[in-house]
């Protein structure tokens, strides 16, 4: 019989998505570009640099300061994330009244950003700990939310824009990000010592078999696989994220959008990134995940150099939302693909360490898009050196493919002799 004060893990995985779209409104920064641009009479490229700082300091808080999540628990984490998040958007408000842009990109970019890694990760883990029978599901509902978060925020800023003006849109929006988080903050929570769901037992004895190691986290990042991985993430991160910053000028650019009909097609981008996780971690569970990072890989290096050449709407956009669930079902893969490679020990720490290349990509994939595309004039130019960066993905997530397979070679022989 469950005890009484057991919290339902179901309701513990909607405070998870509850978290997870609030922080996810980051992704529809490319609808505020203009108006902030406007606001400031600057150049785009500077205004990207709040995004950019702010993807930064997702990272770096999310691998420094992981041991203290689990230390404090989720529920502190999470007010902690929904106060800073909520107090960086508010403060940007307040920049943009003022009319200062060094303000805006110290609230949008480190205050922001810092609520954003600390609440990124605070569900991810907990979320592992709930659900220990379904890995994949898991890590696919606490990272969905933040890929669907696009959808909601990108025409909700679109119509606030036009209605409030932009300072009040700060506002309201910065308000509503800590309601969201601070109620779900309030119910999330750690299982009991020893939990497990009815008839896992045998589950979990099969899936440590299937574990190459169960490490913590100073081991992992003493192997060369956890580098596989990092590089593998850095890049896909750096040509995804530089596509979705750059989403909504490219569409009013390239096809001759309005601003709101730009703004529906960031929406549609948080459609199919937050698709693309669940339905990638699954796909994961089929395909092995090394295969699907593989996957991911190959077709990307055609995308991308083809993107910029297509001659119709309806294949630019396929191509470009494939990309998409891409980018999104490697950030849900990931945990499951850490898993397998280091086991559940610390995998919450790993987690964290790895996506330090977050906060690298989001500055780096951005500022090579910006930089070519400047210099160029060309998004053909520009879209076909991030193709040449997924070569170099497809090199390494080979190498890691090679690793695993030796290595599962290597105990099925241990297991004969």
């Amino acid at each position: 019989m469950k005890p009484k004060h057991l919290k339902n893990r179901w309701l513990i995985a909607a405070s998870a998505v509850g978290i997870h779209i609030s922080i996810g409104s980051v992704y529809a920064y490319s609808v505020m570009t203009n108006p902030v641009k406007d606001i400031f009479g600057t150049d785009e490229s500077n205004i990207k640099w709040a995004f950019k700082i702010a993807i930064l300091l997702l990272g770096l808080s999310a691998a420094f300061l992981g041991k203290w999540v689990e230390k404090v628990g989720p529920k502190i984490s999470g007010l902690t994330a929904g106060a800073c998040y909520g107090v960086g958007i508010v403060g940007s408000g307040l920049a943009v009244q003022l009319e200062s842009l060094p303000l805006f990109i110290i609230c949008y970019g480190f205050i922001g950003g810092i609520g954003l890694g600390i609440g990124y990760i605070t569900p991810v883990s907990t979320l592992v700990k709930w659900f220990p029978d379904r890995r994949g599901l898991a890590t696919g509902m606490a990272i969905m939310g933040f890929g669907f978060s696009a959808l909601i925020f990108g025409p909700l800023m679109a119509k606030l824009f036009e209605t409030v003006g932009v300072a009040n849109t700060f506002y309201v929006l910065g308000l509503l990000y800590m309601v969201l988080i601070f109620s779900s903050s309030l119910y999330i929570e750690r299982p009991p010592e020893g939990y497990a769901p009815e008839g896992y037992q045998a589950t979990e004895n099969t899936k440590i078999k299937k574990d190459i190691s169960n490490i913590d986290a100073n081991s992992a990042i003493k192997t060369t696989r956890f580098y596989y991985m990092w590089i593998m993430m850095f890049i896909n991160i750096s040509c995804g994220i530089a596509l979705i910053s750059a989403a909504s000028p490219m569409v009013q650019d390239q096809l001759g959008y309005t601003p709101m009909q730009a703004a529906g097609i960031v929406g549609l981008i948080g459609v199919f990134n937050g698709v693309g996780r669940l339905l990638w971690s699954g796909a994961s569970d089929y395909l092995g995940r090394s295969n699907t990072y593989i996957l991911f890989f190959a077709f990307q290096i055609l995308a991308f150099y083809f993107l910029p050449k297509m001659s119709t709407e309806l294949t630019f956009f396929i191509i470009l939302f494939t990309v998409i669930t891409m980018y999104g079902g490697g950030f849900a893969t990931l945990p499951a693909f850490l898993g397998d490679l280091f086991g559940t020990k610390q995998l919450g720490a790993i987690h964290g360490m790895v996506l330090s290349c977050w906060g690298l990509a989001g500055v780096f994939g951005p500022t090579v898009f910006d930089m070519v595309k400047k210099q160029t004039g060309s998004l053909n130019t520009a879209l076909e050196i991030f193709s040449l960066f997924f070569v170099i993905a497809l090199i390494v997530s080979i190498l890691l493919k090679r690793f695993i397979v030796n290595h599962h070679a290597k105990e099925a022989e241990l297991a004969m002799a």
